[in-house]
């Protein structure tokens, strides 16, 4: 996707501000009609050789293989599925990924509810969680965002 050269100066400017991607994401569409997906967003910005300013999020600790307890399958025995202490997001990724999905894993968020998460073919993003209609903490949104695009970039992609 090409940009005018006021829309790229914009663009640089919300990254010195220090938007994330989805805001970015957002921002273009509102701002200039331009729709992308979370994936092409984070292209452009690479293409434009710009560096969103990121906030220092530790890395997550490695989790040990799950064993789902008796008599629990599917979404209810999701790896990670303990409750996260306060402030804590976790995210694990699949190592067998979902049916055409790019890239596949488990969330937990602070207020210790989990989700599967997705990046399909298309790049879109993805999240079922076990209960119908669950909104994660709206700060844990920020990390997970942040979690995420560490491991796309471990990944290349």
């Amino acid at each position: 996707m090409q940009l005018t050269d006021e829309q790229t100066k914009k663009v640089a400017g919300w990254i010195s501000e220090g938007l994330t991607l989805a805001q970015i994401q957002d921002r273009l569409g509102n701002e200039f009609d331009v729709r992308m997906t979370y994936m092409e967003a984070r292209m452009l910005v690479d293409d434009l050789k710009l560096l969103p300013k990121e906030t220092v999020v530790p890395e997550p600790p490695k989790p040990a293989e799950p064993v789902a307890p008796e008599g629990l399958s599917g979404s209810e025995a999701l790896p990670g599925a303990e409750p996260a202490p306060a402030g804590d997001v976790r995210m694990t990724v699949d190592t067998l990924t979902r049916p055409g999905c790019m890239v596949s894993g488990n969330v937990t968020f602070s207020d210790g509810e989990t989700a599967q998460w997705y990046l399909d073919g298309t790049g879109r993003l993805g999240m079922v969680p076990p209960t119908p209609g669950y909104r994660p903490p709206e700060k844990d949104i920020p990390v997970f965002q942040m979690l995420l695009d560490n491991e796309f970039s471990k990944r290349g992609m």
